[in-house]
């Protein structure tokens, strides 16, 4: 097994960038539906409503799935031969999707909790739409949002151990292949799960540490 300790190091790698680069695009997206949602017309609120029902929905396997397949056949097409999607960014594309959805709900009922008085507050002070979001809304709503929005974070790092089936490098999929040529699947797996447990727990206690330190923040 000490052979595959410089692989378990790459594909550690690779599974934070892949969780940080769709955590980050996913909260982002996540984030404007949020907002855009609380003041759009029925309309856009309808489309919203119904992505987020059919991404959270749908089991992240089969969005992975339908990604990176359906990617790399619209780029065949597109080209006129055979490209295959790159199964990092058919990751990225697919957890970003998936962490956007659930993302959406909670930052629209944390923005739903803050008191409507603190915006009228806002208002009798002068403040503009920026500057109530900024100083007022957002702080209050990143507080309320917090427990939830790090436990997505938690399911994040362990749902990318799905990306693995389309070929990403990463700790399940070393562990798989390591499992098989070594003969040894219960040593292999059980690194894996310390790797992941790893990753579980130090999101666990930032978002801990957070906690504490952040309600000073919009009270």
């Amino acid at each position: 097994m000490s052979g595959f300790a410089s692989q378990f190091v790459v594909a550690f790698m690779v599974t934070v960038g892949l969780a940080l680069v769709a955590g980050s695009l996913g909260t982002a997206f996540g984030l404007f539906l949020a907002i855009s949602k609380g003041g759009a017309a029925p309309r856009f609120m309808s489309v919203v409503t119904a992505y987020t029902t059919v991404v959270r929905g749908v089991p992240e396997l089969l969005i992975i799935l339908l990604i990176y397949f359906g990617g790399t056949t619209l780029a065949s097409k597109v080209a006129g031969r055979y490209v295959e999607v790159n199964a990092f960014t058919a990751g990225v594309i697919a957890l970003s999707v998936v962490f956007s959805g659930y993302a959406t709900e909670v930052f629209r009922g944390a923005i739903a909790a803050v008191p409507a008085g603190q915006t009228e507050a806002a208002k009798s002070l002068g403040l503009n739409a920026w500057q109530r979001w900024m100083f007022i809304i957002g702080p209050q709503m990143l507080r309320l949002a917090l427990p939830a929005y790090g436990n997505l974070w938690i399911s994040l790092f362990k749902d990318t151990a799905l990306v693995s089936i389309v070929g990403l490098t990463d700790i399940m999929r070393v562990a798989y292949v390591g499992a098989g040529s070594m003969r040894a699947p219960l040593s292999f797996y059980l690194a894996a799960s310390a790797l992941y447990l790893s990753l579980t727990t130090v999101t666990l206690l930032s978002i801990r540490l957070a906690e504490r330190r952040y309600p000073a923040f919009g009270r």
